[in-house]
């Protein structure tokens, strides 16, 4: 099953989240963001995966799913044949 856009779009913005410092947060601007991003980030705060619903900073399933897509991310990124640990 592929993702759905609402998916993609969840995806996107955890992997804005910087990995190496949990003291880091986000700000979605509702007024200047895209709207799905917008989306993103209230459905993201109510599946507890972030503190607020514009952004805020990761909660610790938030952190371990953001792991997750970076991991994800960087296997994709990858050229044939290098290896990603």
């Amino acid at each position: 099953m592929p993702f759905s856009q609402d998916q993609l779009s969840e995806l996107n913005l955890l992997a804005l989240f910087d990995d190496s410092s949990s003291q880091e947060g986000i700000k979605v601007h509702r007024h200047s963001a895209e709207p799905a991003m917008v989306a993103a980030a209230e459905r993201l705060h109510r599946k507890g995966l972030i503190t607020q619903k514009d952004g805020g900073y990761l909660t610790p399933l938030g952190a371990e799913t953001a792991e997750h897509v970076q991991r994800t991310l960087a296997v994709l990124s990858s050229n044939a044949g290098d290896t990603v640990s």
